[in-house]
């Protein structure tokens, strides 16, 4: 006798496709607090019988709601809803799909009766099906159904108006919960984790405190900044707009092989060396840099930038100087060369002399306890960001257990990957915990590879990869920035605020340092290895500083909701290849303040030159039929235009190289 399966995998209507999830793994997707999130389900049945779905969702209190997906496009069975998450923690949510049996019975009663066929059968149909929904177990009692019901019935009434009368608004209204659906069926459970908002949206600024009021002694030799003196720049960052403050590493600086300007093997006294690496004579990842000041000086360093609504970032970078704690004490941690010297850091042709990495696979155990006595201590010290230095040089599986094991802990403390590595590297450290991650964003430059890596971000990547545009880092002067004047560094700066919820910059960007050492991609003299005394009064002084137009990008940012957003990207049409258009959009619903808030961004990227194109808006995006005329504000210039489907524009990178429009959408429109 053949046994037969009795259950079967794809579900009585299928129901495929679910997203938000990951692409694989036992990992929950990703929301931040405030994110609204797409939900949707390819689904479908056979034969032509019409069908519904409903998103059923938990947030992480137990607190239950029903939500109606809809089609996205008659025939395209995709179904969708967006909703805001609001609550940080984890949530669940499964679909429901199901025949509904009013709605193909609406469908075939019109048409059937209107054709005199069957019409007396169809609306017999109908009563039974209001039966149902009347005797069904907590159905209210409605007259409206009673009353639909009792004309359905009465065949004195023609068939045609029987229907009619089914077809009205407050009968679709008082079926309500009780509409007659079968063949219900359940997709599999998956979970949402929703982490604070500042995991998803902020604006962050890096700079090194040794610099911070740096000062030129008597023999000529620099003296270090230290916290007391980097307080004083706090207010202008805050002022600014800027969330988080990223420190390179404050920890003491090895004296061996210490690498001089320019990442010179030739050191002089007075050289600071690279904060990268780690561990001296005075300690190492748990102690501060003597130069820096003391615990307390950090302490109240920290409580200040609080004061002003800033975090400080403290940069978690695993890895020792020849003469840190560790090589002495833990040699197992490292990897040892046939010839008994210990391995330096490489990056072929590229070694790092002053740099050992650490080898996770000999003391496994011993060195994952170490790193999170490390960063639990740092918590102790007021730190929730971490900006994690090469993380893709380390298992991916200990950062899974790092991550998982202080988030468990401390739910509101944020890991940044500094990985500019391959996409599966970059996409499995986000899988496994990773709150965000440093792009490709940098070397994007053209107006279609632009277009391209905002589609992937916001849509492709969305639900498990946080993207954190840095306009540069230490490390990152592009040829566009090293040859594109003020107006590259505009332009960038305007397309990471407005492109990615979260974005950033390191300080001297806003003074258009632009001179790179010769056949690199950094800046001459380098920070990482010297001191930078800059006098930025001066520089607004005589009109050489953006920072003004940095201020003013992220108060746009915070003005408005849309840009808050990381999955409302759509990429529109221009007629000229460096004019970039794209749009981001949220519904009323989904803001504090109960308005929709649309917004175009226009830039055009080459830095050299004035363009005139037509653009050709998406009017559905906006929810605006062909051919509507509305109202755009530029709000960085302050100018208005009335738009369309079809608007010409100019932009002269010298003068105003990106158009950053409001929507002002009409009182009365139909979607």
């Amino acid at each position: 006798m053949t046994t037969r399966a009795t259950t079967t995998a794809i579900g009585r209507i299928p129901i495929r496709n679910l997203q938000p999830t990951q692409p694989e793994g036992p990992w929950p997707s990703k929301a931040y607090v405030g994110e609204v999130v797409p939900f949707s389900a390819t689904i479908f049945r056979e034969g032509h019988d019409l069908i519904g779905a409903q998103l059923e969702l938990t947030d992480p209190n137990g607190v239950k709601r029903t939500i109606k997906l809809s089609e996205t496009a008659r025939g395209s069975d995709t179904w969708r809803a967006e909703v805001r998450l609001d609550i940080q923690g984890t949530w669940t949510y499964r679909i429901r799909s199901f025949a509904d049996d009013w709605a193909t019975w609406l469908h075939a009663a019109e048409i059937k009766t209107a054709a005199g066929v069957d019409s007396e059968l169809m609306c017999q149909i109908g009563v039974e099906l209001l039966d149902r929904a009347l005797g069904s177990r907590g159905a209210k009692k409605s007259g409206v159904l009673s009353d639909t019901r009792s004309v359905l019935a009465d065949t004195s009434i023609p068939a045609t108006e029987r229907v009619h009368a089914a077809h009205s608004d407050a009968v679709t209204e008082a079926l309500g919960a009780q509409r007659p659906i079968s063949l219900v069926t359940l997709s599999s459970k998956q979970q949402v984790r929703v982490e604070r908002r500042l995991a998803g949206y902020g604006a962050w600024y890096e700079f090194f405190p040794r610099s911070e009021g740096a000062t030129v002694g008597a023999d000529g030799t620099i003296v270090s900044g230290n916290f007391r003196t980097a307080v004083a720049r706090l207010a202008d960052i805050s002022a600014s707009g800027f969330d988080v403050l990223y420190l390179p590493p404050i920890h003491p600086i090895g004296e061996v092989n210490r690498k001089g300007p320019n990442n010179t093997l030739v050191t002089q006294p007075g050289d600071p060396g690279s904060p990268w690496a780690i561990g001296s004579r005075h300690g190492g990842h748990d102690v501060i840099h003597p130069d820096l000041g003391t615990l307390d000086d950090f302490a109240a360093f920290v409580a200040a930038a609080r004061d002003l609504n800033i975090e400080i970032a403290l940069d978690l970078a695993l890895q020792c100087a020849p003469d840190h704690p560790w090589v002495t004490s833990h040699p197992e941690w490292f990897t040892t060369l046939p010839d008994g010297t210990i391995a330096y850091a490489e990056n072929p042709p590229k070694k790092y002399q002053d740099i050992y990495p650490l080898n996770f696979d000999n003391d496994p155990q011993g060195l994952r306890e170490a790193v999170l006595d490390i960063v639990e201590l740092w918590i102790s010290r007021g730190i929730t960001v971490f900006r994690v230095d090469n993380p893709h040089t380390k298992p991916v599986e200990f950062w899974e257990w790092l991550i998982g094991t202080v988030n468990t802990a401390h739910p509101e403390v944020i890991f940044l990957a500094e990985a500019f590595t391959r996409p599966p590297m970059m996409h499995a450290l986000a899988a496994v915990g990773f709150q965000q991650s440093y792009t490709y964003f940098t070397w994007r430059n053209k107006k279609w590879e632009l277009g391209d890596y905002l589609t992937e971000l916001s849509h492709e990547t969305s639900a498990f990869f946080r993207p954190n545009f840095f306009v540069n880092t230490p490390d990152i002067l592009t040829e566009y920035l090293q040859f594109g004047g003020v107006p590259a560094y505009k332009i960038r700066a305007a397309l990471a605020a407005t492109g990615s919820p979260t974005w950033g910059m390191y300080t001297g960007y806003e003074l258009i340092e632009n001179v790179a050492r010769p056949g690199s991609e950094e800046n001459i003299d380098n920070e990482k290895y010297e001191y930078k005394i800059r006098d930025f009064d001066a520089a607004l002084a005589d009109g050489t500083s953006i920072a003004p137009y940095i201020s003013r990008l992220n108060q746009i940012r915070r003005d408005n909701p849309a840009l808050q957003q990381l999955r409302n990207v759509s990429v529109q049409w221009s007629d000229d290849d460096a004019i970039l258009v794209f749009s981001k959009h949220i519904a009323a619903e989904h803001t504090d303040d109960g308005r929709e808030n649309g917004i175009i961004v226009v830039a055009n990227t080459d830095p050299h030159s004035t363009r005139e194109t037509t653009i050709h808006l998406d009017m559905s995006f906006f929810g605006l039929t062909n051919n509507t005329e509305f109202r755009v504000v530029d709000l960085i210039s302050g100018d208005e235009w009335t738009w369309s489907n079809d608007n010409f524009v100019r932009v002269d990178a010298f003068t105003h190289p990106v158009h950053i429009l409001q929507v002002q959408y009409p009182e009365s429109r139909t979607a």
